[in-house]
């Protein structure tokens, strides 16, 4: 009877669920939404309770007219490292902070004079970011001393899921990894980045790695979800690991690009190496690990043009219609670049104060212009990317892509053209929650091999590079490198004029 493996991611909109079983069929999704909150400028929060009711809701929605004891095992994926704070009870004690949050400049500012930053390097893979743990636990410990004297543990978003579902509590490696307190190489908590954070390793569950069983439902679980008491839990995996596995980024050499809201790029290895330009995480298969990176805009840079510059409502129809306006133009858009910095720049630059620039604007540039440089930005930016991984040697076995925007014919080729590789497409699958159901039927036994992943892929998109324009973009490209460089040291000034 037993046969589904339930994937639940949770995202920064909303919950996704979905039901497989083996021999790659999606048997049902689900989603509920939720709010992303910012009560003050550089803040990213959420409420834990409003994951948890949107885990309950897509419970509920996968197993309509389903007989729960169907459901062999649960995963869950979602944001990292989100923080949520627990108290001797178990309870949240304040909304979440999000990996996006800004809010911990100075704990920034001073661990980065205090750490010795290539040490830490050395030992976590990164140096001190907005992202890291520390910085936002000793913000807590500054700014909001009453919650920070009941915290009893500290866990990670889908870690708190998995802990409601099954009542045991633990950190899934990949969250210890991004917390910048993780030495990634002994698989252990670091005493002296914890010391200089002010925290102990009791704040921190277990490490588990993705496809461990951490628990079982438990009878009150059941009784909110729809779910069998006793089906198993898996410790789950970060949201863009398992998106990763989804897409079927699995061999050493393995290139995967997302046209998300944010560009990330991830690269599969077979042995655990770092890049002080680039994270790193361990994927979900055993021996085997992702350097990768974040582009702070790309798709949100679309649809700003579109809504707030074309003043459009971002409709499909829209889409399709700038599509076609820019499919017009000639690769490199006669001569306009864009810099897409416009939320500053995470990898490979590191640069905060960085700006959005349109290059070379004439008033024979029509909007189509405008729209294709805007894409072509973004794949100059995986173009980036790609040529810091060539400068170490690393060979790229293919390339993949996925999310929202490679359902633009178009900015697909781009991609091919630019990069001067083929690009394999997949459209339409569900990303971090496929991923993670196939992690936790792997650690139930649904599975019995990594490769059978594919079976989930759904039919390839391919484009293959035009030799013409990739070197017209081959040109184009270096030019926008170069603008970059000459820009830098003004960035920092049209930030002080804009109170930034």
């Amino acid at each position: 009877m037993a046969r589904f493996a339930l994937g639940i991611d949770v995202g920064t909109s909303g919950v996704k669920g979905v039901l497989i079983e083996p021999g790659g069929r999606l048997v049902a999704e689900a989603y509920a939404p939720h709010d992303l909150r910012s009560p003050y400028p550089g803040w990213s929060e959420e409420d834990p309770e409003d994951w948890w009711r949107g885990v309950v809701s897509v419970c509920r929605q996968l197993l309509v007219n389903r007989d729960p004891r169907e459901v062999v095992v649960v995963g869950c994926s979602g944001m990292v490292p989100a923080l949520v704070l627990l108290d001797e009870s178990g309870h949240s004690l304040r909304p979440a902070i999000l990996q996006n949050d800004a809010r911990a400049i100075k704990e920034i500012e001073w661990l980065r004079r205090n750490l010795d930053q290539e040490q830490l390097f050395a030992r976590t893979g990164g140096y001190t970011n907005q992202q890291h743990v520390g910085p936002r636990l000793m913000w807590i410990q500054r700014h909001e001393p009453e919650i920070w004297r009941r915290t009893r543990l500290v866990v990670g978003s889908y870690d708190y899921i998995a802990y409601r579902l099954s009542g045991a509590l633990s950190l899934e490696i990949n969250w210890a990894v991004e917390s910048g307190l993780f030495d990634i190489y002994r698989r252990t908590w670091d005493e002296m980045f914890l010391q200089a954070s002010h925290l102990q390793e009791e704040l921190f569950p277990p490490v588990r790695f993705p496809t461990e069983i951490i628990g079982e439902v438990t009878r009150e679980a059941a009784e909110a979800t729809g779910l069998a008491p006793g089906t198993l839990v898996v410790a789950g995996s970060a949201d863009h690991v398992a998106s990763a596995l989804a897409a079927g980024l699995r061999e050493h050499g393995d290139l995967l690009i997302k046209f998300g809201a944010a560009g990330d790029i991830l690269y599969c290895m077979d042995r655990l190496e770092t890049h002080p330009r680039l994270y790193i995480d361990y994927h979900d298969i055993p021996e085997r690990y992702l350097l990768n990176g974040c582009m702070a805009a790309s798709g949100s840079l679309v649809k700003w043009f579109v809504t707030q510059v074309l003043g459009e409502e971002g409709e499909s129809a829209t889409y399709r219609r700038l599509d076609e306006e820019a499919t017009a133009v000639p690769p490199a858009s006669d001569g306009l670049i864009v810099l897409p910095y416009f939320l500053g720049e995470k990898t490979p630059l590191f640069d905060p104060e960085a700006r959005g620039i349109f290059f070379g604007l004439t008033l024979s540039h029509s909007r189509g212009h405008m729209f294709r440089a805007i894409l072509e930005a973004v794949i100059y930016g995986f173009r980036h990317h790609l040529e810091i991984l060539q400068e170490r040697g690393y060979p790229i076995r293919r390339v993949l892509a996925t999310d929202g925007g490679v359902r633009s014919a178009l900015w697909r080729q781009i991609a091919a053209d630019v990069l001067g590789l083929p690009v394999e497409a997949h459209l339409g699958h569900p990303g971090s929650a496929l991923g993670v159901a196939f992690v936790a039927g792997m650690g139930a036994g649904l599975f019995q091999d990594w490769t059978e992943i594919e079976a989930f892929a759904g039919p390839a998109y391919w484009n293959e590079p035009n030799p013409e324009a990739h070197r017209r973009y081959q040109e184009a490209y270096r030019l926008y490198r170069d603008l970059y460089e000459a820009l830098k040291p003004l960035f920092p000034r049209a930030g002080r004029l804009s109170g930034g």
